[in-house]
């Protein structure tokens, strides 16, 4: 009887082990496929990131371009291009050549 009782408490031993095992196997593939869709998201936000960095850097191309304008327009130069331009001005005693088109 004691031999019949220890061969059914090896065979539960060796099921319940089994039955673990396959737990431990099972956790093992979720956590490879979450790994693996988290690598893709790494991959997709460090992408993004690096689009945002440049759109970063082109816009502070951007705000210098609109400084160097901004100091331009308040020379004596630029003043004188728009009151020719827009104004038609001219010096004293220069004369001032125009197309016939």
């Amino acid at each position: 009887m004691a031999r019949k009782a220890a061969y059914r408490k090896r065979r539960q031993n060796r099921l319940g082990m089994f039955l673990a095992y396959m737990v431990v196997v099972m956790l093992l593939i979720v956590v490879a496929f979450s790994s693996v869709e988290l690598m893709e998201k790494k991959e997709a936000y460090r992408l993004k990131e690096l689009a945002l960095e440049e759109q970063i850097e082109d816009e502070q191309e951007r705000a210098r371009e609109i400084e160097e304008f901004e100091k331009y327009t308040h020379t004596k130069k630029y003043i004188e291009e728009i009151a020719r331009d827009k104004l038609g001005l001219v010096y004293e005693g220069e004369i001032l050549f125009k197309d016939e088109n």
